[in-house]
Formats: C-alpha cells, structure tokens, sequence
C-alpha cells in the first residue's frame, strides 16, 4: 500500500476520501467548461450569420436573440442602473411639485378628483399601504398654496418639476448616443407643453374609463356569458395596451433625434408589457414581503416605493434602448460598442464625411447632419460625432443652426481651397498629451526617420488634391455607375 502523504495523516483521512473531498472542485471546473462551451456555441449561432441572409422567419428570430443579449449586456455595464438610481432621487424630490402643478390644472377644470385614482394606479404594486401614501401625498398637495411661496419659491418649484423632465430627456438623449441636448427654448416650451397637456391626458383616460365601465349598453352585452367573457378579456387586455401606447409616446417625443414609429412601437409594447408584468409580481412580493416589515418596520413602505420607482425607471430606460436597437440591428455585435477605429478607418470616415457635405453642398441638395450621415456611411454615431467634431475644429465644416433637432454641416470654407492632406492631418496629428517622448537611442530614430519618409511620401502623393477634386471624382464614378436604365427613365 502506497504511503500516505504527510497531510492524509495529519488530518487521519483515507486516499480515497481526500479524492472525494476534492471531488466537487472538478466538478465546479467541469460545469464551467460546460457553460463556456454552451456559451460559445450561442455566440457562434448568434453572431456567425448575416441576418439580412436569412428568411424573415429566421431573421426576426435572430435579431430578437441579438437584442435581448444587448440588453443584458447594457444592464450589465450599469451605466442604465445608476441613471435610474439618479431619477429615484430626482422623483422624490419632485413628485409634490409635480403634482400640485397637475392638481392645479384639473382643479381649474374641475376635475381635481382624477389625480387620486391615478396615482393610486401607479402606487399599487406597493400592496395594502400603498392606500396610505396616497391619501398622505394628495392631502399634501391639496394643501400647498402657491399663492403664499412668492416668486422664488414659484421658480423653484417649477425648477424641480423642469429638472425631472430634463434628466429623462438627458436618459434618453445617452440611451440613443445623442450629445445635443435640445435648445433652452426648445426646452421651455417642449416641457411646459409636456406639463400642460400631461394631466389633460390623465383627465381624458380616467373620464374614457369610467364612461366605458358605467355604459348602459356594455353594461348589458356583459351579462351574456361569450360577450361577458370577451369583455372580461378585453378589460384585462386594456391595461397593457395603454402602457404601451403611454411609452411609445415618451419614445417616439423625447429623445432628441428622429425616431421611427416602428421602433418607438416596439419599444413601447416591451416596456408596456413588462411594467404591467412587474406590477403584478411587485404587488405579490409586496404583499408577502414579512421579512422587510419585520426589519424596517413603519419604514417597510418607504422602501418598497424607492424599490418600485427604481425598477419603473429602469423599465423606461430598457424600453428606451429597445427601441434603439429595434431602430438600429445593424449596430448589435459581440463585444464592445461602438468598436474602436484604427487610424486608417478614421482617416477614411473623416474623408468620407467631408466628401458628402461638400457633395450635397456643391450640388444644391438639402444639407445633411450626423444622424443622417451615421445611416448613410453606416457608422456609429459616436465616431461620427467625434469625427464632425474635428472636422469643425480645423474650419471645415461648420453647423448651421436650424429647425430640426440637429444642426446642418455645411462647409466653412471654399471646397476648391481645402486641402486632402490637411483633412488627414487632423486625424494624424491626434492629442498631443498622447505622444511618445521622443528616443534617445539610435533604433528608435531610425524608425522615426523612417516613418517620417512614409509620411512624406504619401502626402506628395496626395500632393495638393483638393475637396473639390474628391467631389469631381465622387460625381464622375456615380455617373459612370448608374445604371442605363435610370438615365432613360429620367428621359422619359
């Protein structure tokens, strides 16, 4: 019999239960192969096809599998996390200005009473306190008297009801890669309309509401067993098709650039759904939670409304990025996003956004802007807004104010005196701060020596070719690459 090691009889175990102890480690090793390999095989069936290859029934499919690991992954990297933590914060301290504005308006039309059942719709998933909050909320509010805060206390309660609003726009605004917020007037009177046509919204679902359930002839139809079924659906139905009108809305007004209805839609319906899905589930967990009253006691309802506005707004913020990538599939892939750009494929986006300004400019074409240009090159719209971004900085493109959400580029100068080497050199010059010291030692200046007649030689070769030379070139291949058919069909 083989000799024990010194540890097998320190601790007066056999062999062979020291290899059963150690047993589960392999097997945890084991598992976790597994899962990688489980997890490699998904990627590979995931992300190996074009679905623009494949039938509408695989393809549908496919690009919802790419979204909903998108999602996990925007969950994963927190950043949607913490900007709901924010807006909890930002709700606390706004939800009484808020709703005194709300319960001004309906007051003033008579309508005060719309504001109690509402708001007892949004707290339910609370469970049985939530009627507690509620009643403590519109007594507060019907009883703030804006008459006695003054002017500054007016302001500043605007303010807060304002910077709620703001910081939705500004979630949304990251969510869809838009660095121009909206303008200070856009602003004010966008928000203010917001804050007007709000409550009258809410009047006219409450009074649409009532007036369906107390009808005389639903009320009839009802006592039939398939029609009282069918309406029983409908009823349970009705819900979800309201949040989901409610957030197709928001998806389809707030974010600062132009959203397709389609995707506005479909991110409306899944942030519809799943808020009415964890309404129910809240008001299960809040109805069973014993363990939370027992440690916090009278504070137990405090917690669950700072739990339920957090999952509310971190349900807005995922319904939002759905429709981002409802709106965008062509922009779901594996790792990170947007990927980062060598300098050759920086070169070649500063060149190619160049190109098509000065193009639509010299051809008389309405002016585009970076959403536009981000769909047309099929580029992240953060390497072209960076790429714009230089581009002003050297004056040669410009952004032209106008109406829309974003600005126009139109060239800054005269597209016959901008130089292609000089558009590169923006790109090359790169950061000062990020340069390497220069060496001190033979090997490394003759690498940079070297580099430098690399360097040389490409600019004589680009020599003084100018951005209307490239533009000349675009026209001239564009005519060539036309087809016959269309020239004749213009003819005609």
């Amino acid at each position: 019999m083989a000799e024990m090691s010194k540890t097998q009889r320190i601790a007066g175990l056999k062999p062979g239960l020291v290899a059963t102890m150690r047993s589960p480690s392999r097997q945890a090793q084991t598992a976790m192969d597994r899962l990688g390999s489980i997890k490699h095989r998904y990627d590979r069936v995931i992300w190996s096809r074009d679905p623009q290859d494949l039938p509408a029934v695989k393809r549908i499919p496919l690009r919802l599998a790419r979204i909903v690991v998108a999602l996990i992954g925007d969950f994963r990297d927190g950043e949607i996390t913490l900007r709901a933590m924010s807006l909890v914060y930002t709700t606390l301290v706004s939800l009484v200005p808020l709703l005194a504005l709300a319960f001004s308006l309906l007051k003033a039309f008579g309508a005060d009473n719309a504001l109690r059942p509402t708001l007892a719709r949004f707290l339910a998933p609370l469970g049985p306190g939530s009627g507690a909050i509620v009643d403590k909320i519109v007594d507060f509010v019907a009883n703030v008297q804006v008459g006695v805060l003054g002017a500054i206390g007016v302001v500043a309660l605007i303010y807060s009801v304002l910077s709620l609003i703001q910081k939705v726009e500004a979630g949304c605004n990251f969510i869809w890669r838009v660095r121009e917020p909206r303008s200070l007037g856009r602003r004010i009177t966008e928000y203010i309309s917001v804050l007007v046509v709000g409550p009258l919204v809410i009047l006219a679902a409450a009074s649409l509401t009532a007036s369906v359930s107390k009808n005389e002839t639903v009320v009839y139809l009802s006592q039939f067993e398939g029609v009282g079924m069918f309406l029983y659906g409908v009823g349970r139905l009705l819900p979800y098709v309201l949040y989901s009108a409610a957030f197709t809305a928001l998806f389809k007004l707030i974010p600062n650039t132009r959203v397709h209805l389609s995707a506005a839609l479909g991110g409306g319906i899944f942030a519809g759904v799943l808020w009415q899905t964890a309404s129910t589930g809240f008001a299960l967990f809040a109805k069973n939670a014993g363990n939370v009253n027992a440690i916090y006691s009278s504070f137990a309802i405090i917690i669950l409304l700072l739990i339920w506005l957090y999952v509310s707004w971190m349900i807005l913020l995922l319904g939002c990025r759905m429709a981002f990538w409802i709106q965008h599939p062509e922009r779901l892939m594996p790792g990170e996003y947007p990927p980062r750009l060598g300098s050759r494929e920086a070169e070649r986006l500063v060149l190619r956004i160049a190109v098509e300004v000065a193009r639509r400019f010299a051809a008389g074409e309405p002016a585009t802007d970076i959403s536009d240009l981000s769909a047309q090159l099929r580029a992240a719209p953060d390497h072209v807004h960076r790429a714009v971004e230089r581009l002003v900085v050297a004056d040669v493109l410009i952004e032209a104010e106008r109406r829309a959400a974003t600005h126009a580029l139109v060239p800054a100068r005269d597209i016959g005196r901008i130089r292609v080497a000089d558009i590169l050199a923006i790109v090359t010059a790169g950061d000062a701060s990020a340069r390497l010291a220069a060496p001190r030692q033979a090997p490394g200046q003759a690498l940079d020596v070297l580099l430098a007649r690399a360097e040389s030689a490409r600019t004589a070769t680009i020599g003084d070719t100018t951005l209307r030379d490239l533009v000349d070139s675009t026209e001239q291949f564009m005519e060539k690459t036309k087809p016959s058919g269309l020239s004749t069909g213009q003819k005609m």
